[in-house]
This record gives structure tokens, sequence and C-alpha cells, in this order.
């Protein structure tokens, strides 16, 4: 029996139908988790991140309707959509099933069950889900990535559509929020290896006791729990993307073996002693200074120049104003979709305040900000009364200065640049957030 690299979520109170799920399922998926109360479903959903999740119609919970399975289905489709629901009921339920099904579950079993039929359903609806997310991918990605006006913006757009087709390791640098997840989707977009979805990791999210089993996998038995086996990030990632978000948190006692891995292109599962050959894209992202932490000794050197190959970074939102309207209004049309509201746009007031403030969250800070605002406004262009945003965080509106003034505070700012850097390029293009190539064309300009 060929068992998918899927993942199934079982939600019964029943300890006799979770343990004979415990033993049937693995035999198809990969990775099977059982919880017997629904309190625990929405943590486990955003820990676990299921492609499927098999739901008991009833529950001995403070909801006793007779549908808890209704409200549970309503609470999963709201916050998770693109996760298929299949009902689990008894015989006499099965008309609140078919009232599941309308309401947006994928289909229903009825106690008791046919194993092969069980099987069957949630294959179908793992089939579903992938496909749903491989497609989401392909036709979402490309709009997702504002590149706007500024000279860092084009440098990068250049640089990335360069090396998108390659399969060169990049690292991703910038700050919280710049939406350097988002980059990395639409390099792998422009990629040859677009066909299949990104696998992104969250590292910081991994704990230094699982780090081996998550990212590499493990065989049955392996330790205490590994009732199945088990396949990590690297393999789930073989033929596409390898996303490793915020790779500055990997334990230093961890980080050795990620370098072989990367290295040899190959894993060895916890438990087995067989070498698995993987084929990858890597690319790293982190809000971090990895110099810094190597001249700490707390980031490994041959790690880092291994993920360093082409580093590109991702300027603040602060610096790309261009961009600030015309990604509120991207988030505008997403938040008045999900919310039902009739706001179509900005008005001019709006765009103004909105080009006023710092955003020290970046984009992730807009994209609440405009959420919330969506929600506010009663009206069909969001106004600036309906925009909450701390007087701290707003600038002064000063004169335009000119275009040699402006050159002249350049020229000074790279000067100051160079001497603090005694002349270290790298590290000057670094501090001022430009590629090399555009400050050289600077120094070349201002005669440095």
């Amino acid at each position: 029996m060929t068992k998918l690299k899927s993942k199934i979520l079982v939600v019964d109170d029943n300890v006799g139908i979770r343990s004979a799920l415990k033993l049937l399922l693995p035999m198809r998926f990969a990775e099977v988790e059982l919880i017997a109360s629904p309190k625990e479903l929405m943590d486990t959903m955003r820990r676990f991140k299921p492609d499927a999740v098999l739901l008991d119609m009833n529950f001995e919970a403070d909801i006793n309707t007779g549908n808890e399975g209704l409200f549970w289905l309503s609470e999963l489709k709201r916050d998770f959509p693109e996760v298929e629901v299949v009902l689990f009921t008894a015989y006499a339920d099965i008309a609140l099933a078919v009232e599941g099904m309308k309401r947006g579950a994928f289909d229903f079993v009825v106690k008791p069950w046919d194993n092969a039929k069980l099987l069957g359903i949630l294959e179908e609806a793992c089939k579903k889900h992938r496909k749903s997310a491989s497609d989401e991918m392909l036709t979402t990605s490309a709009p997702s990535m504002q590149w706007g006006e500024s000279e860092a913006m084009k440098q990068l757009r250049h640089e990335v559509e360069r090396i998108a087709p390659t399969d060169v390791t990049v690292l991703i640098t910038g700050e919280n929020g710049t939406g350097k997840d988002v980059l990395a989707s639409e390099i792998h977009r422009l990629s040859m290896r677009s066909r299949k979805p990104m696998v992104s990791v969250d590292m910081g999210a991994i704990t230094e006791t699982l780090f081996e089993s998550e990212m590499f996998g493990h065989v049955r038995g392996a330790f205490t729990d590994a009732h199945a086996d088990h396949i990590g990030k690297f393999e789930q990632a073989d033929g596409t993307t390898l996303f490793l978000d915020e790779i500055g948190n990997i334990p230093l006692s961890q980080q050795a073996k990620l370098l072989r891995v990367i290295q040899n292109r190959s894993i060895t599962k916890v438990g087995d002693t067989k070498s698995v050959p993987v084929d990858i894209r890597l690319i790293c992202a982190t809000n971090m200074d990895l110099a810094a932490m190597v001249a700490e000794g707390r980031f490994r050197e041959d790690l880092y120049y291994r993920i360093n190959t082409m580093p590109l970074h991702l300027p603040p939102l602060r610096e790309r104003k261009d961009e600030i309207v015309s990604l509120s209004e991207l988030f505008v049309k997403q938040y008045a979709e999900k919310y039902h509201r009739q706001a179509k746009g900005l008005s001019t007031e709006a765009k103004r305040l909105l080009k006023r403030c710092r955003w020290s969250g970046n984009i992730r800070e807009l994209q609440g900000c405009i959420e919330k605002a969506v929600i506010y406004s009663e009206t069909e262009l969001i106004r600036a009364e309906d925009i909450q945003i701390r007087a701290s965080e707003l600038m002064e509106e000063k004169p335009v200065k000119s275009a040699e003034s402006l050159e002249k505070a350049e020229e000074e700012v790279i000067r100051a640049a160079l001497k603090k850097h005694n002349g270290n390029l790298s590290l000057v293009a670094k501090a001022l957030g430009i590629s090399r190539p555009t400050l050289y064309k600077r120094l070349k300009e201002y005669g440095i």
C-alpha cells in the first residue's frame, strides 16, 4: 500500500475509535494526529497544519445543540478554508452530515465505518487540498509581490529575475514584516520548480528536540511515540523549493547537521541508517545580522557562507513609500471580500495619511491597519478617520527638497558610510541598503 505524503487530524472523544484509527490511518498517511476535544482543535490546526480533518459530529462539550460538528466545521472553514473536512457521524445524524456538506465539508463517513471507504475518502480529500494549494501557488503568487519604483526595488527585481531560473541558494535579509516570505514565493514562481508548491518552514517554531525529526524525518520506532514513519521537510521539498524562514533561530547544536544535509543534498532519517538523496532549491531568510552572529560564535561560519551564495536585501517599507498606496488598495480589496464590506478604495486624505506613517512594523503592520479600516468603514472609500495610526508613528510633512539638495544629502551619507566602514564597499552597500553596482554608480556620479 502506497503511503501518501499527507497529514490527517482526527477529532473524536471516543477513546476506542481513536485507538482504532491510530492503527489504521498511518498505513496510508505520512502523519496522523488524534485529539479528544474540539477545544484543542484550533491550536492543533495552527501547529500541525493537516491536509484533512476527520471531525466527529458530537462531543461532550459546552455546545449541546446536537450539532457540535456543524459549529466546529464553520470555525474550521472560517480560519482554514483550504483544509478539507470529512465529517464522522453516527447513522442517526446523516441529515446533519448532509447539511455539513452544504456548508463546505468534503464528505462524511458513517460509523461503524468501512476501512477501505474511510481511507479512500480521506485520500481524495488530501489530493484536493494539495491540488488547491498548488493551484493557489501558481495563480496568486504573482500579484502579491509589489515591486514599486524605488531604485532599491528596481535593482532587487532585476537581480531576482536573473537568479530565479537557476538553482542558486538565496539568503533574503530584511526587517520583520517586510515580506521576505513573499519574495521567496516570487523567486519560486519564476523558477524552473514552480510546478510544485514551495515548502516553507518557520525555523523559530521548531523546538531543538524535534529539529532532526521535523527537518529530516524519522522511521517508526525511532523513539517513544514514533508510531509511524514521518517525512521531514527536506524530503517533502524533493523536486521543489525549500524555504527556511528565520534561519538565525536554529540552535548552534543543530547547525552542523543542517550544513551536512545542505552540502550532501541527502538526508538520514532519525532511527535509520539509509541515506536518501533530495533534490531541492534552498532559500533562507532572516531579520538577524548573521555576520555579527558568526563573529560572536552564535552561528557557524561555514553554514553562513553556504546559505549566503546569493544575498538579497529587502528594504523596509519606509524606504518604499511609492508602494504604500498600491499595497493598501490590494489589502482593501482582499479584506472587503473576506468580510463582505463595501469598501472599494482609499480617499485622498487616507492616502496622504498612510504615506506619513513610519510603518515600523512594515508591510505586516500596514496589512493589519487596512484590515481594521475595512471593518470600521461604512463607505465605499476608506476615509482618514477610519485608519487607526499611533500619533508617534506619524512623520511631519515637510516641503519637497530640490533635486540638487537631495543629491548633496545622498553624497554626504555615502561619504559618511565610507568613513565609518573604512572604505569596505560591501559593508557600505549593506549599511545603505543598496546593491554594490548601485553604490559603484553613485561613487562615479559624485566623483568619490
